[in-house]
């Protein structure tokens, strides 16, 4: 017999998480054109190669797993059959890593020089905190009511 965990059709979830997934994916690949956009090399010493190298891997190692994390968020949630350890183990990661940026940007603000960048960017990421954060929630919440029906059939 099926869980209402494989069959999961929860729209809010679906949505969140797909809102949640888009914006992630928008920041990785926005990340693929930022050193160039802000022209980042010219603030470090030319002569420092390696650090040059550092910086260009990890922007792309951190832009493609922004995408692909993305990707991987919505695949789980949209298929077919649900498995709810893993749809909460990826969601857990999401919201981990969205909660450290709220953090950092609280912390050690980005866009300080403009408070509307900054504080847009904490909405921003508030905001994609919280599509993953409901997810989650929500898994746990319907869990409770499918265990509690299920007590109850047997």
């Amino acid at each position: 017999m099926l869980t209402h965990f494989e069959k999961m059709k929860n729209p809010l979830i679906k949505i969140l998480v797909s809102i949640g997934s888009i914006v992630t994916i928008g920041f990785g690949l926005w990340h693929f054109f930022v050193p160039s956009i802000w022209n980042w090399y010219s603030y470090i010493d030319r002569n420092a190669t390696e650090l040059i190298i550092a910086v260009r891997a990890i922007n792309i190692f951190f832009s493609l797993l922004l995408v692909l994390l993305g990707i991987t968020n919505m695949l789980f949630v949209f298929r077919k059959l649900q498995d709810r350890f893993s749809t909460i183990v990826i969601l857990s990661i999401s919201g981990i890593l969205w909660t450290t940026r709220v953090i950092l940007q609280l912390v050690y603000p980005q866009g300080s020089q403009n408070s509307i960048i900054q504080y847009s960017m904490l909405f921003i990421f508030l905001f994609v905190w919280a599509c993953f954060a409901i997810s989650l929630l929500n898994l746990r919440i319907t869990r409770e009511k499918t265990e509690k029906l299920l007590e109850l059939k047997s």
